[in-house]
């Protein structure tokens, strides 16, 4: 079963400062969720946005998420696959999606990381047996 993180989540309104200190303090991510007081999903606050928007600029820290958050984002449902998670992430550049159910409550994250450790783990020995460049084939077998 692939594994899902715990989002780091801030309600509307919280300032732009809070959300820095909020993924300083996980240390585990580089995005926050807005979701509403029943948990859906408003948007997220990505770190892309963060350097892209912020950095180099005179932005002021106090203001709202919403001004600068991407609203809408792009989510993955329950009962979507791992190679729609993978299809979702290299199309949109993701690191993370967020993770979400039929009423549209945020219920996780999924990384990256997450997808290649459920792979790894559901098919260990069609990774570890892989050459070093797939392409590259051996003619003739060792000692020969």
């Amino acid at each position: 079963m692939l594994s899902r993180r715990q989002p780091v989540t801030v309600l509307p309104g919280t300032t732009l400062a809070d959300c820095i200190k909020a993924i300083q303090r996980t240390g585990t991510g580089d995005s926050v969720f807005v979701c509403d007081a029943a948990g859906h999903l408003l948007g997220v606050l990505t770190e892309r946005d963060i350097f892209g928007r912020l950095v180099g600029g005179s932005v002021d820290l106090g203001q709202p998420v919403e001004r600068i958050m991407t609203t809408d984002p792009n989510t993955f449902d329950l009962d979507q696959t791992i190679r729609d998670a993978i299809v979702l992430m290299q199309t949109g550049r993701y690191r993370n999606v967020p993770l979400v159910d039929a009423d549209g409550q945020l219920v996780g994250v999924v990384r990256q990381s997450d997808i290649i450790k459920y792979l790894a783990e559901s098919f260990p020995e069609e990774l570890l047996n892989l050459p070093p460049r797939p392409h590259q084939r051996m003619k003739e077998p060792e000692g020969a």
